[in-house]
């Protein structure tokens, strides 16, 4: 077993907030720039399909790139190590709680995070749209897609499903330019 693997996605875990894609960032600093493990665009490959994939984006994520390191014991490591540190300081907050969750200045404090973790997600989409290859010419595909689930309440499954099969459609009849 890779024990370098476990710290790398405990470390990931455990110092990330705000959600999967705030993890992205840390991802790929550590999987792609750090160890190598991974090239950016299959990094950018195994993120479309963690989160086409129901569950939890960080773990998914942690999954495949496991699983694609080390097999089934990869995997099976890569995802405790990711969900192990949030376990903890969940428990922790679980028994702790109704001690602080009426104090202003803990209130105050939670105010003030979640404009941060706005742009902890924001920063992954940018870069993930610049890595995707998405430009002025067809950026109306995701805005389309996000105002279909947003304004529409069309379910993200849906949006998927019809991606996936637009883009092969597309792909049998458009040779790629590689």
């Amino acid at each position: 077993m890779n024990y370098e693997l476990i710290r790398t996605f405990f470390k990931i875990g455990l110092v990330t907030f705000g959600g999967g894609y705030a993890m992205i960032p840390i991802i790929e600093n550590e999987v792609v720039d750090r160890h190598k493990w991974l090239a950016k665009d299959e990094l950018l490959d195994l993120i479309a399909i963690a989160q086409s994939c129901p569950g939890v984006f960080a773990i998914n994520i942690s999954i495949f790139i496991g699983y694609k390191l080390q097999k089934t014991w990869g995997a099976i490591a890569s995802a405790f190590a990711t969900a192990l540190p949030s376990f903890i300081i969940i428990l922790l907050i679980a028994m702790f709680f109704h001690q602080f969750q009426d104090n202003p200045v803990v209130a105050a404090v939670f105010r003030g995070i979640r404009p941060a973790v706005v742009a902890l997600i924001a920063v992954p989409t940018f870069r993930l749209a610049q890595s995707a290859n998405i430009t002025l010419t067809n950026c109306w595909i995701p805005i389309a897609c996000a105002l279909a689930i947003w304004a529409l309440g069309v379910s993200p499954i849906l949006v998927i499903i019809v991606a996936g099969l637009a883009g092969y459609i597309y792909g049998q009849f458009v040779k790629p330019t590689e």
